[in-house]
């Protein structure tokens, strides 16, 4: 069930920093110019040594990244998705993801949801790209909860991460006794008529839809994939058979996140119909949050009706 009390995962994220910075002298972390927004203005208060501010050279960042690395640190680096991905993909992906340096870029401000700033701003590549990179972990938390125990999942593996945050404040989905466990999907509602995968700020409203969907005696799964890479292909691959239609909702194009890769499973392993909700093949335009997720169909609304569709084209049992 989802709870009703909202919190920030970028700021959920900065505190782990902190509580990480305690227990590992080698941790270090590097932002660009943006420490306010990240949170990360709270580990260069505590650690002021092992902090830098790189200004704004987010490309020059991953280099410096990628040289601490090498030299044994473990190295959080953030700023917001557009710029850690498609602004510095090249530093990423010859620094970073060819070498396997320890690197953790930690970017917020992720997607639509951004709003106001625009489509400048706007990350909504970001998940392709990263997914692209061989040896890269890619993790889209659903809450502040996942969000802290990510980054501790994250700081404990030797590699590359991208780990990818939103700017508001979400609903709190999990307890104190969950355990995030990187690449492995996590059932939050069992079904047997259809299931809905979602990931990030979709994942609550994959549960809004699936409450009101049993209203009219739909039963639909849900799966919250937190970990885009290495996906979780047997929670997949059980969920098509069991449930025999998918449905995927991401705040990111269609080409190359979520659904792309989930259909790829599908496809591949048991051929179930598929419905993909994600953003448009397009740019957004400068709105409210809930305006441009609305635009989108990024809603649970949304979401209850595809899915009723989608049902109907599940074949018929002899």
């Amino acid at each position: 069930m989802i709870m009703c009390a909202e919190s920030s995962m970028r700021e959920a994220y900065g505190k782990t920093l902190v509580e990480l910075g305690k227990e590992n002298k080698d941790i270090i972390v590097l932002d660009a110019d943006l420490s306010q927004s990240t949170y990360t203005f709270l580990f260069a208060k505590e650690f002021p040594k092992r902090f830098f501010d790189c200004g704004i050279a987010e490309q020059n960042m991953m280099g410096i990244a990628a040289g601490l690395a090498a030299s044994g640190k473990t190295v959080f680096a953030s700023t917001f998705a557009v710029f850690a991905s498609s602004r510095c993909f090249d530093q990423v992906r010859w620094s970073i993801a060819q070498p396997h340096r320890n690197v953790k870029i930690v970017a917020t401000h992720a997607g639509i949801t951004v709003g106001e700033d625009g489509a400048s701003h706007q990350s909504i590549e970001d998940l392709s790209l990263m997914c692209a990179l061989p040896g890269f972990t890619v993790i889209v938390p659903a809450d502040a909860v996942e969000t802290s125990q990510a980054v501790r999942a994250a700081a404990a593996d030797c590699g590359p991460y991208y780990i990818r945050l939103p700017r508001p404040k979400s609903a709190v989905l999990y307890g104190d006794n969950y355990q995030f466990v990187t690449g492995k999907a996590v059932t939050m509602r069992d079904g047997k008529d259809a299931t809905i995968i979602a990931t990030g700020l979709m994942v609550e409203r994959a549960l809004q839809a699936a409450e009101e969907l049993i209203k009219d005696g739909l039963d639909a799964r849900v799966l919250n994939i937190h970990t885009l890479k290495p996906l979780d292909g047997k929670a997949i691959i059980k969920a098509a058979r069991e449930t025999g239609a998918i449905l995927t909702v991401e705040e990111h194009l269609r080409q190359g996140g979520l659904g792309s890769r989930v259909a790829q499973i599908v496809a591949e392993y048991c051929p179930v119909p598929m419905t993909l909700i994600a953003i448009s093949d397009g740019y957004c335009s400068s709105g409210k949050p809930e305006e441009l997720l609305q635009q989108q169909g990024l809603t649970a609304a949304n979401i209850i009706e595809k899915t009723r569709k989608l049902v109907q084209k599940k074949p018929k049992s002899r």
